[in-house]
């Protein structure tokens, strides 16, 4: 497991995505996951899973200081007021005192950004935090962000993968001493893990493109993916990463697909990308 270091949050790479995994199978990913060696876990209010991540993590019997949970606040909930409320809520579904780290999910136009990163800064002040930041902000918005906090931001996480050039906001980040968490990280597959960039890595290295994929983010400074599956072998494909390295001009070619610039998740509320 590596651990990325980012302004006071020490964040185990990679992480476990839990979007979409509802119910006992959401449980027993968690603790299956745990099992097999992760030490971070990624969810949201607006998952509705919170309670089943809570169970895969009590189920794990692993103690709660080994374990890095993230949840987030949903972007209707901005308001200092419903932040505070939604952070709260969440540790009660959770059945925690307190998560690693808190992020607002998606920035809401409706509400300044200062007044959201102020709420943000009272529920760590409460303890209910150890660490905070943001997720889906544009370099714009995240400068408005650092510039707004107290306390320093620990990561804005963000969809990344081969397929999408999110080099700005990734020198943002590192400027800042901020992580990129990666979600969507190996995109959906299929295209991905037939270019010659990763099929030919894959071959090579006799591992799999999602592998090559995600060893690629795992090289990448300040990089943490959070891929999400369904099936439990997949958790242990996923991990099983570290006994292997790219090479410079492996990861050159990796990181030349991003020119196709192809993002998978944009909404109606969705900010204006750089």
């Amino acid at each position: 497991m590596k651990v990325v270091e980012a302004n006071g949050a020490r964040i185990p790479a990679p992480g476990m995505g839990t979007w979409t995994l509802r119910g006992r199978q959401c449980s027993d990913l968690v603790t299956e996951a745990l099992d097999i060696g992760y030490r971070h876990v990624d969810t949201a209010a607006s998952y509705e899973n919170e309670e089943d991540v809570g169970a895969g993590l009590r189920a794990s019997g692993v103690p709660r200081d080994e374990v890095f949970v993230t949840t987030k606040v949903w972007w209707t909930d901005l308001e200092p007021a419903r932040l505070e409320k939604s952070a709260e809520a969440s540790l009660r579904r959770l059945g925690l005192d307190h998560v690693d780290l808190l992020l607002i999910h998606w920035p809401n136009p409706q509400v300044p950004v200062a007044r959201s990163i102020a709420a943000l800064n009272k529920v760590k002040a409460r303890g209910l935090a150890r660490n905070i930041g943001v997720s889906n902000f544009p370099t714009g918005l995240l400068a408005e962000a650092i510039a707004a906090s107290e306390a320093p931001l620990a990561v804005n996480q963000v969809e990344s993968h081969p397929y999408l050039d999110q080099a700005k906001v990734h020198a943002a980040c590192r400027k800042a001493g901020m992580a990129m968490v990666a979600y969507c990280p190996i995109f959906r597959g299929g295209s991905l893990f037939r270019e010659p960039a990763i099929a030919d890595a894959a071959r090579r290295h006799d591992r799999t493109p999602a592998q090559v994929v995600l060893r690629w983010h795992l090289q990448t400074d300040g990089v943490v993916p959070i891929p999400r599956t369904t099936r439990k072998e997949r958790l242990a494909e996923n991990l099983a990463i570290f006994d292997f390295a790219l090479s410079d001009e492996e990861m050159r070619a990796i990181s030349s697909l991003t020119r196709a610039n192809k993002r998978l998740c944009d909404f109606g509320f969705s900010p204006r990308w750089d």
